[in-house]
């Protein structure tokens, strides 16, 4: 038996969730669970994720999509079908900061973290040891501001991942790299977005005299720190705290808002809507 995860998305109308689950029943697939959502009932937006076991020696991936386009294309329909015993490939990109790194390295050796790992990239070479300690292949690239070695960077990726995860990676992107890698980036931001974007976020806040720190982890766009969000922790804080104390205290939050934004990606919980997302 197989468990296969379907995310669909549509304009709300009658009828959804009972012609999906009547092709799972027709296909002789048993429902694990379900989740949905409406923005709204009369004219919004519907969302739905469900699981279903299924007899793949019957019903093979392929042909069972092409048996549910009808179904999806009835509805004008967004959807997707994935194998939830398949890894997906999760390429890391690394600058100095090593805590979320190493929060990363930490939950998939200890089976914690259903991905493989094909490479870590980074702009220092300080993460070799303990990234090859893991067996997994380390990667120098000493791209900066100013040549950002896209290419190179690029060449890597694309071959080797189905996603990115920027894991304190310091450098911003451009629209010609992220168009032609294509696939999703996940990006930990060290602020409660929207407030302090771009750099020196804690300084920001510090200066500020907020009361609230927080972490963001969201996909990747061309727009700076505007893509969907996809998680975020907040801490408080007070006038004692120093930029050095907002820092110290944000890293915990970076680490935790990441990975729970990985666990939900790769749980394939996520649906982006607008420049939103649904988490089920």
């Amino acid at each position: 038996m197989q468990t296969i995860i379907l995310l669909f998305q549509c304009e709300d109308q009658k009828g959804i969730v009972a012609k999906v689950s009547d092709f799972i029943f027709k296909h002789e697939g048993n429902i694990v669970t379900a989740d949905q959502y409406s923005t709204d009932p009369e004219g919004g937006h519907f969302f739905l994720r469900i699981e279903f076991f299924i007899d793949e020696t019957q019903h093979h991936k392929a042909s069972l999509e092409a048996a549910f386009r009808p179904v999806a294309a009835s509805f004008k329909a967004e959807w997707h079908m994935y194998y939830k015993r398949e890894k997906l490939r999760m390429g890391i990109f690394v600058s100095k900061p090593d805590h979320c790194l190493v929060d990363f390295l930490y939950l998939w050796k200890s089976g914690e973290l259903a991905v493989d790992i094909p490479f870590v990239v980074s702009t220092v070479p300080d993460h070799k040891a303990i990234v090859e300690l893991h067996t997994i292949p380390f990667h120098h690239i000493a791209a900066t501001k100013d040549d950002r070695k896209e290419a190179e960077l690029l060449a890597l990726a694309s071959g080797q991942s189905d996603f990115l995860v920027f894991a304190r990676y310091m450098l911003i992107m451009s629209k010609k790299f992220l168009r032609a890698y294509g696939k999703d980036i996940i990006n930990i931001h060290h602020s409660f977005l929207p407030s302090f974007k771009g750099v020196d976020p804690y300084r920001q806040a510090f200066e500020r005299g907020v009361k609230v720190i927080g972490a963001t982890a969201h996909f990747v766009t061309e727009t700076l720190d505007e893509g969907p969000i996809m998680s975020q922790m907040v801490e408080s804080v007070s006038h004692k705290d120093s930029v050095e104390d907002l820092m110290r205290k944000g890293k915990n939050l970076e680490k935790r808002a990441l990975a729970q934004a990985v666990h939900s990606y790769i749980d394939h919980r996520i649906i982006k809507y607008k420049n939103k997302t649904i988490v089920f």
